[in-house]
């Protein structure tokens, strides 16, 4: 597979992306104003918010590999797949 072009893809995700990241900034901003937002800075689930970020402004080219991984839980080679519900 050929990846688009740089501008190509500036071209059409820009919008896109820039809407994603006002909606996480304003995501940000609720929890920083919410009451007991002290307390939030060690909720787990704000953690990975914020080593998110961390990824999207690194400079590995496989950001999006990595975000799934840290929102994935980790492998485990002794589940069991669920049964069919009839």
């Amino acid at each position: 597979m050929t990846p688009l072009p740089a501008a190509t893809a500036l071209d059409q995700f820009f919008l896109d992306a820039r809407s994603k990241l006002l909606e996480a900034a304003a995501i940000f901003d609720r929890v920083g104003r919410g009451d007991g937002s002290e307390n939030a800075a060690t909720d787990p689930r704000l953690v990975k918010l914020r080593k998110a970020v961390e990824v999207l402004l690194g400079d590995a080219p496989n950001k999006a590999e990595l975000l799934q991984q840290l929102f994935s839980l980790p492998y485990d080679a002794d589940w069991a797949r669920p049964a069919p519900r009839y």
